[in-house]
């Protein structure tokens, strides 16, 4: 991963970006990204985006709480020396062991419980298997983005973020984001395991808020088996998606069956 974030933008040509800073960690040391001062352009952030294999910076679109829309990014309410290398985890271990830490024998017994993570019950499945491509990755990333900087009232005024990453996958690393802190408290974790999906599923991070997390999808499951596999892997990594949302594997599994978007709310 990158660390010199500010050699990395003063590369950039001065009309690359609009007015915005670079942001210190409240916990101290050097900047975790730059910020955008006004709200994002979604053409700005594919132009960004597609200049990422040459500058180093991944664009995000950032939101805060909606009730104090400056946490965590502009006040830097961040970590990022909290958090472990992403290479240094196995993403099948990790969802393995968050799987089984989240379904135990009083759930199997509860009925209500029980149907959340049927048809597996304690049994971890294992990772699911490679999608599809449907389309380039970064032309999933452009869709999304596009989408969420033009709904306001359903995702929030977005800044305009910029991360030194390699991959998109370990910019929850590199700024040390603790928004699943209920659940996962290592955003070194988080990003394995997104490395994981984007190999397999063309995974992007494109949208980061509070305790939210939007990923662009290239390659969804398509058929209704795949898909609970995959709805378990999701299941491990944000419980909250399911146990208040849909309620259960097969109904979240038909919702993210074909989908090129996925999204995660930790409670």
């Amino acid at each position: 991963m990158h660390t010199d974030l500010p050699r990395l933008l003063a590369a950039l040509p001065p009309e690359a970006l609009p007015p915005g800073r670079l942001v210190t960690p409240e916990v101290g040391g050097p900047p975790a990204y730059w910020l955008s001062d006004a709200p994002a352009e979604a053409y700005r952030w594919t132009q960004l985006r597609r200049n990422h294999p040459e500058t180093g910076l991944w664009p995000l679109l950032l939101t805060g709480l909606r009730s104090d829309e400056d946490r965590p990014w502009v006040v830097g309410e961040v970590s990022p020396t909290r958090r472990s290398a992403p290479e240094r985890h196995d993403p099948a271990e990790l969802l393995a062991q968050w799987w089984h830490d989240g379904v135990t024998d009083e759930d199997e017994d509860d009925a209500e419980l029980g149907e959340a993570t049927a048809p597996f019950g304690r049994r971890w499945p294992g990772l699911a298997a490679p999608g599809e491509p449907q389309e380039p990755p970064g032309d999933s990333a452009d869709g999304l983005v596009d989408f969420l900087a033009h709904e306001p009232e359903f995702f929030g005024e977005a800044r305009l973020g910029l991360v030194a990453a390699t991959r998109s996958a370990d910019t929850l690393a590199v700024v040390g984001w603790s928004g699943s802190a209920n659940h996962i408290c290592n955003a070194g974790q988080l990003s394995a395991v997104l490395r994981s999906w984007e190999q397999r599923y063309g995974a992007q991070v494109v949208a980061v808020g509070f305790d939210t997390l939007h990923l662009s999808v290239a390659a969804p499951p398509t058929t209704t088996e795949h898909a609970v596999r995959v709805a378990a892997e999701h299941h491990a990594f944000c419980p909250d998606n399911v146990h208040q949302g849909s309620g259960s594997l097969a109904a979240y599994a038909e919702e993210i069956r074909g989908s090129n978007s996925w999204s995660f709310w930790w409670d």
